[in-house]
């Protein structure tokens, strides 16, 4: 059965989006407003991070532990995440909670008050989770690949969580001016799914966010993207650590792009299907040289990565990159078959209703699809679009995406790059 949700766009400028399901008596919130990284001044890249981890620290008129104690008195665990482009307040209530609960998300969002002595100690936090990042070798390889792919001060090439530096630098007044400049009713949709009524959903988010009014902000302008010219490998040595991770990677294409489609299923064939598609089958598997293989395609609102990661012993690094290499070569040169395309196809569309089977889940999907303008029937769509794919569109996708001449490779641990390979060996 279609999803059929209701959408209705607020006086204010917000957006709701309401879908009704009776199977347990709760409700999954998903509150999105489009301020995520991507929204980082110059200069300041880890700004929105450090903003989420003390928005919820207090409000004009709740302190830290009352927000505290209200969430743990209904069970309630709340996750502020960020994405390049959205920052989220995600939870899910009993449904006789729903209201109580929205007006305190409500009052975070627009009201926060940022205390000083929990900017200090959540700064803190953030230092030691950029220094776990800085120790962890596939967090290198990942970052240092998006920051090679997207060079400039790009935002898609900045590091989410900033520099211990900038973090240690940034300021309340910093922070309040930026939620200011960032955070408005135009910016938001509210996702409310469960078993709540959509006219009393309406009438409840009209009610928290009716009195919050600002104009239209500037959309946050992010630029197209040219993938670099030539192949370019990159070394960032580890030598305390056991294992070496390989991220390698393209500027690939548009989540609006009408060739999305075919790249998704190109890539599920290439990377992802079964327990890693043709890189999973011949490295994992076959030759047995890597911990874990697969690709990913991260389509956004600029020309978002393709990206193959891989971790592997130090001493089969290059034939793992070389492996990979080949792998490209063969389905850029020969095609994928209308096999593997007929199977990642029943995937695909197999795996919808299993990625909707709970509020949380089809709350997330609805947000997406909000974002990207997909409509309100996507999900009912969503089989036609992958059932539409051809052959054809789908090995155009991988010739106009993968090229090994263009590669951009990065490999984090234990090697020294050179004719003696990884530690001394090649």
């Amino acid at each position: 059965m279609p999803l059929n949700p209701v959408r209705v766009a607020l006086p204010n400028g917000a957006t709701l989006v309401a879908k009704h399901t009776s199977t347990t008596p709760a409700v999954a919130i998903n509150l999105a407003i489009r301020a995520g990284s991507a929204a980082d001044p110059a200069g300041q890249p880890g700004l929105t991070w450090l903003l989420s981890r003390v928005l919820d620290r207090g409000t004009a008129t709740r302190s830290a532990a009352d927000i505290a104690e209200e969430l743990d008195s209904r069970g309630i665990t709340l996750t502020i995440a960020v994405t390049r482009h959205l920052f989220s307040l995600v939870c899910t209530c009993l449904a006789d909670d729903f209201e109580p609960v929205l007006a305190l998300l409500g009052d975070i969002v627009m009201r926060p008050s940022l205390p000083d002595q929990e900017i200090t100690a959540r700064k803190r936090e953030v230092i030691t989770a950029i220094r776990q990042d800085e120790d962890n070798p596939a967090v290198r390889a990942n970052e240092t690949l998006m920051a090679l792919l997207y060079p400039d001060g790009h935002p898609y090439g900045r590091p989410t969580k900033g520099s211990i530096e900038i973090v240690e630098a940034l300021t309340r007044d910093q922070l309040i001016r930026h939620h200011a400049a960032r955070f408005a009713p135009a910016a938001t949709t509210a996702v409310v799914v469960g078993d709540v009524d959509s006219s009393r959903a309406r009438d409840v988010v009209a009610q928290v966010f009716d009195g919050w009014r600002k104009p239209p902000l500037p959309e946050i302008v992010v630029p197209p993207t040219i993938a670099p010219p030539g192949r370019h490998r990159t070394v960032v040595p580890m030598m305390n650590k056991a294992q070496a991770d390989v991220a390698y990677g393209f500027v690939a294409i548009r989540r609006r792009d009408p060739q999305y489609y075919a790249s998704w299923l190109m890539n599920n064939v290439f990377g992802q299907y079964s327990i890693g598609g043709r890189l999973g089958d011949n490295i994992r598997e076959r030759q047995g040289m890597a911990y874990y293989v697969s690709s990913a395609l991260d389509a956004n609102v600029s020309e978002g990565p393709l990206a193959i990661r891989a971790g592997v012993s130090p001493a089969n690094v290059d034939r793992a990159i070389a492996s990979i290499d080949q792998e490209i070569t063969a389905i850029v040169a020969d095609g994928i078959t209308q096999k593997e395309l007929d199977e990642s196809r029943r995937y695909l569309v197999g795996s919808i209703p299993r990625a909707l089977e709970t509020n949380a889940a089809i709350a997330n999907f609805l947000q997406t699809a909000e974002f990207f303008d997909l409509g309100l029937d996507y999900d009912a769509r969503l089989p036609d679009l992958l059932g539409a794919v051809t052959l054809d569109e789908a090995n155009a996708a991988a010739r106009r995406i993968l090229d090994v001449n263009c590669a951009t490779v990065v490999i984090a641990g234990p090697y020294v790059d050179g004719p003696s390979g990884a530690e001394g060996r090649s």
